[in-house]
């Protein structure tokens, strides 16, 4: 991490960017560690993360601008000169609310004083900024000709090429623009009430005394959603009243739908927050395993569950993909949320669309692994969910088919939510382009008698 404190809204954004860069930081936690550090005002902390969430938003766009204005390969730019020309090439092109004086100025002065750079590489970044702001101001920026619409929609989301044929081919061309262009916009704070602890009503009414630009959901019971705040620093969620929570995941729970005094098992547990909810709709009631492979991340899950006044949790050292004979046919709920490609969470973690192809080509077999493993938990007429927040078939519904397939006293299960609606099938992908959620896959399977 970068030392210095930052002190404007372009150098939070910048030191997110350096981190991520250097580092392999994750966008979100990058940002945060330096709005903290950074100390800013409501608005420029907003400005801040409008900054750096475009710029990963819209990299592969930023670059083709670069490119077109640059007597220099890209390769050859210093990363961090090419961070900053980003941020300026963001901010001229992409942002309609900021003057492009300032724009130009500013990043040179971030460039001068963080890129590395000599007055020759500095008089270079002024001369493509300025040329910019030219061919915005004449309205002749370059046209985005494409051969077809993929590569089209590719250039002009910013997500790579494999990825958009790919979701093409699932979801259609048009489907396909929707979603992209939702992955580029900002998800809102999704947060579930306790309800053991206050009311739905309640918790919105004290946050919106509080100046919460808060609303109900109208489909998912339990979740309101915020425009803007920090709902974790707020004293709600830490009476554990409120925790934040996607409406997909905790829709997840629902579809699942545990009883109390049940003996449930989710499988994949961290971070928790299905864990809890699980808990919750428990009543606090029956056995609970929340399962882990790092004893890290189980401790941060006890963690929340103190918070939340669930003591039925119990965070249990356990690889999902190893059996566990004690627990054979002994689980009335079993929740498989498997690890993933993560590409239903883009709108969160913008940088997860930059992947290789080839780093997720693993995961279907981990996936399956997981799944037939976890299954011999299932007693007779119990219930298996089987979930993940990618949005990719290959993930997904060919990992169900094969396992019904593969085990006939497994069937699906009809289900039905007001944020779906009724599915025969048993299984739902939820996209934010659709149902304002993260990209989520819930099936739902039941073992026969």
């Amino acid at each position: 991490m970068i030392k210095k404190r930052p002190t404007t809204a372009r150098e939070v954004a910048a030191f997110t960017l350096f981190s991520m860069e250097e580092e392999g930081a994750w966008s979100d936690g990058a940002l945060h560690y330096y709005l903290e550090r950074g100390r800013l005002d409501p608005k420029d902390r907003a400005l801040a993360t409008r900054l750096a969430y475009g710029v990963v938003q819209n990299q592969i766009l930023c670059d083709w601008y670069l490119r077109h204005f640059s007597s220099v390969r890209l390769g050859k730019i210093q990363p961090r000169v090419k961070i900053c020309l980003r941020l300026g090439i963001y901010q001229l092109i992409l942002s309609d609310r900021i003057p492009a004086h300032a724009a130009v100025s500013e990043t040179v002065d971030l460039i001068r004083h963080y890129g590395h750079s000599t007055d020759r590489t500095v008089g270079f970044a002024n001369g493509i900024l300025r040329a910019i702001a030219q061919a915005v101001q004449e309205d002749k920026l370059p046209r985005m000709d494409c051969p077809d619409k993929e590569s089209y929609y590719s250039l002009r989301y910013s997500h790579p090429e494999w990825l958009v044929r790919l979701l093409s081919a699932q979801y259609g061309q048009k489907e396909t623009a929707a979603l992209l262009a939702a992955n580029n916009e900002t998800a809102p704070v999704s947060i579930r009430v306790n309800r053991a602890r206050m009311t739905r009503e309640e918790a919105y009414e004290k946050l919106k005394a509080q100046g919460f630009s808060v609303h109900l959901h109208e489909k998912a019971e339990a979740m309101l959603w915020a425009e803007n705040g920090d709902i974790a620093g707020n004293a709600l969620f830490a009476e554990g009243a409120v925790t934040i929570q996607d409406t997909a995941s905790a829709v997840c729970v629902e579809v699942l739908d545990p009883k109390p005094d049940a003996f449930v098992l989710d499988c994949c547990a961290a971070p928790g927050g299905k864990t809890f909810y699980i808990a919750e709709r428990m009543e606090n009631k029956g056995k609970l395993y929340a399962c882990d492979i790092y004893a890290h991340k189980l401790e941060k899950i006890a963690e929340g569950a103190a918070r939340l006044g669930l003591s039925i949790v119990q965070p249990t050292l356990q690889d999902a993909a190893e059996l566990r004979e004690g627990w054979m046919e002994q689980a009335d709920f079993v929740l498989c949320d498997v690890p993933c490609s993560g590409m239903g969470i883009i709108r969160k973690k913008p940088e997860i669309r930059y992947k290789d192809a080839g780093e997720t080509e693993a995961l279907p077999e981990i996936q399956t692994q997981i799944l037939r493993n976890c299954a011999q938990y299932v007693k007779p007429g119990g219930t298996l969910v089987y979930s993940t927040c990618t949005i990719l078939a290959r993930e997904n519904e060919a990992i169900v088919d094969a396992f019904l397939q593969s085990h006939p006293n497994f069937e699906a299960v009809p289900i039905q939510h007001p944020v779906f609606g009724e599915v025969p099938s048993g299984r739902v992908t939820l996209l934010p382009s659709i149902h304002g959620t993260d990209g989520f896959f819930i099936a739902k399977l039941r073992r026969k008698l």
